[in-house]
């Protein structure tokens, strides 16, 4: 049976949107925020030759240079101010939460409340500067190397890393804004917005490759069919959840009873989201990374190492698949700790029906949650290699399928989630003031 929440949403219409002023202007705000980050993506690093550029790109946009590019909304095809996105931040906030599991001085911070989490957080901002401060020093050396540059030298490495360290932060600064005051989260509202502006350029790439003979008309109605199926198929998985039944005891406080209500404590299945494949392929392309600084000058090891773990190849895939299972299971470990969740339930009063509370909870949430785990591992593998395939196979630029449209669909929902509550919450003041209207007058 729904809830009255649940009811409410459902009753929902553009009557009741269009009264919400507030959430209006928050819609407002994070537009112009997003449209301010598509005109960055524009402007290019100085001293680069744009034609050199294009046709180098051309050659190299396979593999991590057109995932960073994808993530990047093209930024990185034309060397803009924002080609490095926002992704050195993401990696920071990654290696901080990692690190604030096996650090006790990080993990006294995140039970510290609102004033730890600022401190986190500052962590996290230092660790941004630093890891794009290497990312761009290592792209204006990959740049010079490629003969993309107008002056090499020691000014255009300086220049660039500026540059793009100044990107990054300005990025970084923008997406705290869009989450504080605008809808959604802004980090990922700002990579959502750069995939879905080069769907489009793929889209008709595919078209292209249909009217040459390339595909097949079968094979292009076979992949429009797929990329629905593959979006329903995402939207049900993401909603799936197991709720675990908590009851909480009656207590009597004077002459009233309170509590012995019952509760739910929602599992969802794929609990990490889309960091699995994110950090599975980071690692993966990291010797392919390597081998461009190097423009193939490296040792042989490594130019071997390219070879059979490049994209496409069937080790590659062994691996993704490897990766993507294993940071599955370790990052829910650390965004869900079991032993915590049953301390807080025995804390608060509350246990699970049939379970002993204390050692016997938290083993039986591990045992729940290490089920829902590996189905939600085998879903994200599946939803990641489909594209390795379609490439390896048919040319299929990578927007079908794999981490862009995961991105895409789970960022839509959580939008989508952030509008009803405002919305929720606008017809919930309208009840309190009329409510008060009604008692003043009596």
């Amino acid at each position: 049976m729904a809830s009255a929440a649940e009811q409410l949403a459902a009753n929902l219409n553009f009557a009741s949107f269009a009264k919400a002023t507030e959430l209006k202007k928050r819609i407002w705000f994070t537009l112009g925020a997003l449209i301010v980050y598509r005109l960055g993506t524009y402007i290019p690093v100085p001293g680069i030759d744009p034609g050199e550029l294009a046709r180098v790109f051309e050659q190299n946009q396979s593999g991590i240079v057109g995932m960073f590019n994808m993530f990047a909304g093209g930024a990185i095809g034309r060397m803009a101010i924002f080609a490095l996105n926002v992704i050195p931040y993401i990696t920071a906030s990654i290696i901080v939460q990692l690190l604030t599991a096996a650090s006790p001085h990080l993990e006294q911070l995140k039970k510290e409340g609102e004033q730890g989490r600022k401190q986190i957080n500052q962590y996290t901002r230092y660790g941004t500067v630093l890891i794009a401060g290497m990312q761009a020093y290592g792209i204006s050396i990959l740049l010079e190397n490629l003969g993309v540059v107008i002056a090499p030298g020691f000014f255009f490495r300086i220049s660039t890393v500026i540059t793009l360290i100044g990107g990054t932060i300005f990025l970084m600064w923008i997406g705290e804004q869009v989450t504080q005051r605008g809808v959604g989260n802004g980090i990922s509202l700002i990579i959502f917005a750069g995939i879905v502006a080069e769907l489009p350029s793929a889209l008709v790439g595919t078209l292209e490759l249909g009217r040459q003979g390339a595909l097949s008309t079968l094979l292009l109605i076979f992949l429009l069919g797929m990329v629905v199926a593959v979006i329903g198929f995402i939207v049900y998985m993401e909603r799936a959840q197991r709720r675990l039944m908590i009851q909480y005891p009656k207590r009597q406080v004077g002459r009233r009873i309170f509590g012995g209500e019952a509760a739910h404590l929602p599992l969802k299945l794929n609990t990490a989201g889309v960091i699995p494949p994110i950090f599975a392929s980071a690692i993966l392309l990291f010797p392919f990374t390597a081998a461009g600084f190097t423009a193939g000058a490296g040792p042989g090891w490594l130019n071997t190492l390219t070879a059979y773990v490049g994209p496409g190849q069937p080790l590659y895939m062994t691996l993704y698949a490897v990766g993507i299972i294993f940071f599955c299971f370790f990052y829910t470990s650390i965004v869900l700790n079991p032993t915590e969740t049953a301390d807080n339930l025995r804390k608060y009063g509350g246990f699970i029906p049939g379970v002993r509370p204390g050692r016997n909870t938290a083993e039986y949430i591990d045992y729940v949650l290490t089920r829902l785990t590996a189905v939600g591992a085998a879903y994200i593998t599946i939803v990641c290699l489909l594209p390795e395939f379609l490439i390896s196979q048919y040319r299929v630029p990578f927007y079908f399928g794999g981490t862009s449209l995961l991105i895409v669909v789970s960022v839509t929902m959580d939008t989508i989630a952030q509008v009803q509550s405002h919305l929720l919450a606008h017809q919930y003041e309208g009840l309190i003031k009329k409510s008060r209207l009604r008692g003043g007058r009596r």
